[in-house]
């Protein structure tokens, strides 16, 4: 398949929650940060994409360090509550077919169990080949959303088509 081209649409994402729902989600976090809308549907569209790879590969990243900003967990925070919805979209949608259980750790916490940073930025670089080949590569609408991916183009100066490029080789 061509790296480039989606395996999974913004539409079909989007049709993992029902209309009213993803309308209800966009403006409750519209209304409550004051984002702009297009933002904050991204901000929504990012969560599901964040879902969908949990649901798709389970065994390869249970557990890793959550890779999104904390307003996309603050998405994912809303959806769960809104128990029926949310049990649907993880039973019935999501690929893998099982509820996803969401487990704060705070960060300090997280540092301290881990062997070092080395092993951090390989767990959160695990994402990048998974998220391109369901998605297709980050544009720079994902930029403010995926810390990682951020990281890499404002701080480290990757273009967005090296950060594309990165692949489970290059991460280990």
């Amino acid at each position: 398949m061509n790296s480039n081209q989606p395996r999974v649409t913004t539409d079909a994402l989007r049709a993992l929650l029902d209309d009213a729902f993803f309308s209800g989600v966009v403006r409750h976090f519209v209304r409550t940060t004051g984002g702009e809308p297009t933002y904050v549907e991204r901000q929504v569209i990012e969560c599901l994409k964040y879902l969908y790879l949990i649901s798709r590969y389970p065994e390869r990243l249970a557990g890793l360090f959550l890779p999104v900003e904390q307003a996309i967990d603050e998405v994912w925070h809303y959806l769960i509550l809104q128990t029926r919805e949310y049990r649907q979209l993880c039973e019935e949608r999501l690929p893998g077919r099982f509820f996803i259980h969401h487990r704060s750790l705070p960060y300090e916490d997280y540092q301290q169990s881990q062997p070092g940073r080395e092993q951090m930025l390989e767990e959160a670089l695990r994402w990048l080949p998974l998220y391109r080949e369901e998605f297709g590569p980050f544009d720079e609408g994902a930029l403010p959303h995926w810390t990682m991916v951020r990281f890499l183009h404002q701080q480290l100066g990757l273009s967005l088509d090296t950060i594309a490029a990165l692949d489970e080789e290059h991460v280990r």
